[in-house]
């Protein structure tokens, strides 16, 4: 077989036949095979599968009095709980799409999503009062080429982008996934994931289409690696979702050799490392890991690997049930194997679109040569290879977006918005690596003509931030720099950024006591400076939730205290957590009853 053969044809040869079915149709079918089974387990409540179906069919008949149907979008800002899943299930059964809005979005970035997405109506917390609306499924007129969901990424034009993703190609990716999985009635899929993260897309659904069950984590456990293993021992979950970043703080727990209920885990989000992978299966060996692949624009992963335990690589593996992957040069043609070329998408799993966006749609979602005449692909922006024995390696970016923790960020969309204070020239993002692996977002601001001698402050310039972006977008440090440095041929130098000062964490006082010491030794080496004092923000300072798990993962083995993730945030100074874990050390001593003679 001709390599250009083998390319375009042989290894994209993932042809499968997948019913063409709405999410709910296929729910709503195992209602009524197994009403009595456990559906949905939640944080102090169990509901099976007639009793969430009543649920979710009450409110979808209020939504369809509201207006709601197909090519309608509901949003849904509600904390990760049955509530919440109730609401979405609602949603889809109305024949709507479901849009998630994380409910720690800044108001700023919940309003320009809210004038892209223009949707029917908001659901929140205070659902409406349903108790006299009807338990049956609604009547829809649902095509399986509807929009199923709208999920808002980061947008390299200053503001999200909602890609709208239709059933179609969402049921192909579940489908692919439970034969992948072998997914039965005896399964527990965790729920884990912020429902803005299309990974949760999955875990929502694909469960609840075989008899499993889903269990969801309270809002702030996938920040707790130990809370997470105690649900999933507890619960006895079989299959889980992680980026990266969040499994290595999962495998540093020591409780969680304990979850041998698990069959498999997927890994998504970030760049897999052997090491991590390898560490996996030597702690839990009956647990396969799979690493997989795919931006929200190709419903939710379009490639997967199963792990080899005492492989040195994790590629990201073969295209799913019919999807195609395209590793192509500047001109459309495929490059050989071992050569990088961009990767480009095709298949059942495209997204529609962008919401509202028809030229960047026209961009991103161009004519496909290999196919069908008609037939599109999603150019992705990574640079990746095929291998010889037929596998797509990830290599990086051909452009500045980035993935951080899981989250993909477009690091224009940060500098437009540095940008837009008045004080401010020119800026730049990067993202920079410490000597311990840990990766953050760097920004750096040029002071404008209308800047006062020393342009905004930092201070200032984060608040702005913060304001108008998601946490995870913000940069731990704003530098003012008087230029931006360039190459010979007048190209930003990011190479030659400088590094952040870090003196302000060693300013203030010092240690007073031995805790003390110890938890300015445990903040330094987390945030990669020499020396803290017992005033600075961990969080402001570059600290992120993921770090503050590996904080707490310390902290549990010094002191033999059980601290959680939310007791850093509350108290994120050395002095004031210091304070608190006396106070939880005296509470936890065993106390002796007085007696009188």
């Amino acid at each position: 077989m001709e390599e250009r053969e083998w390319l375009v044809g042989a290894a994209n040869d993932t042809g499968h036949a997948v019913e063409a079915v709405s999410l709910p149709e296929v729910f709503e079918a195992q209602v009524e095979q197994a009403s009595e089974r456990v559906a949905v387990v939640g944080e102090g409540e169990t509901l099976t599968y007639g009793e969430f179906n009543a649920r979710a069919n009450r409110l979808a008949h209020w939504l369809v009095g509201q207006g709601a149907g197909p090519e309608q979008i509901v949003a849904v800002r509600i904390p990760r709980s049955v509530d919440m899943m109730v609401a979405i299930y609602a949603v889809v059964k109305a024949g709507a799409a479901y849009l998630p809005l994380d409910t720690e979005l800044p108001e700023e970035r919940v309003r320009q999503v809210m004038a892209s997405a223009r949707p029917l109506l908001v659901l929140d917390e205070e659902l409406p009062d349903v108790s006299g609306y009807e338990e049956t499924n609604p009547r829809r007129e649902l095509s399986p080429d509807n929009a199923a969901y709208v999920i808002y990424t980061s947008g390299s034009t200053g503001g999200p982008k909602g890609v709208q993703v239709s059933h179609r190609s969402i049921m192909n990716r579940i489908k692919w996934g439970l034969s992948h999985f072998a997914v039965t009635d005896q399964d527990r899929i965790l729920l884990s994931t912020t429902a803005s993260f299309d990974v949760s897309v999955p875990e929502l659904f694909a469960a609840l289409q075989v008899g499993g069950a889903v269990v969801v984590a309270r809002p702030d456990g996938r920040r707790d690696p130990a809370y997470l293993a105690e649900l999933i021992r507890r619960e006895q979950v079989t299959g889980a979702d992680f980026v990266p970043s969040l499994l290595e703080a999962f495998v540093a727990e020591p409780s969680a050799r304990q979850c041998t209920s698990l069959r498999w885990i997927e890994v998504a989000g970030e760049a897999f490392q052997p090491p991590l992978a390898n560490s996996v299966v030597e702690l839990l060996p009956g647990c396969e890991v799979h690493n997989l692949y795919g931006p929200t624009e190709a419903s939710v992963e379009v490639t997967g690997w199963q792990h080899v335990p005492g492989a040195d690589r994790v590629p990201i593996g073969r295209p799913i049930w019919n999807t195609q992957v395209y590793v192509l040069d500047a001109s459309l043609c495929p490059v050989a194997p071992g050569v990088a070329g961009e990767l480009y998408l095709a298949g059942r799993g495209l997204a529609r679109g962008y919401v509202g966006q028809t030229p960047l749609t026209a961009d991103r979602f161009v004519a496909c040569p290999f196919g069908e005449p008609g037939t599109r692909m999603y150019r992705t922006g990574d640079l990746v290879r095929w291998t010889k024995d037929g596998q797509v390696e990830y290599i990086g970016r051909t452009d500045f977006q980035v993935k951080l923790r899981g989250q993909r960020i477009e690091l224009s969309e940060i500098e437009q918005v540095l940008t837009g204070h008045p004080g401010v020239a020119q800026a730049a993002v990067i993202v920079r690596e410490n000597e311990h692996g840990d990766k953050r977002l760097v920004a750096y601001a040029v002071p404008g003509d209308k800047a006062g001698p020393d342009g905004p402050d930092a201070e200032t310039l984060t608040e702005l931030l913060g304001a108008s972006l998601p946490e995870y977008m913000v940069p731990s440090a704003v530098v003012p720099i008087a230029e931006l440095p360039t190459t010979p041929s007048g190209k930003l130098d990011r190479a030659a950024l400088p590094d952040p000062d870090q003196s302000p964490a060693a300013a203030g006082r010092g240690p007073r006591n031995h805790e003390e010491e110890v938890l300015c030794r445990m903040f330094a080496e987390l945030l990669g400076v020499e020396q803290v004092g017992i005033d600075i923000d961990f969080f402001a300072h570059g600290g992120h939730s993921l770090l503050a798990t590996r904080l707490v993962g310390r902290i549990r083995n010094e002191f033999n205290v059980d601290v959680k993730v939310t007791t850093i945030f509350r108290h994120p100074t050395v002095a004031e957590l210091a304070g608190r874990l006396a106070e939880l050390a005296t509470s936890n001593r065993p106390r002796v009853r007085q007696m009188t003679v």
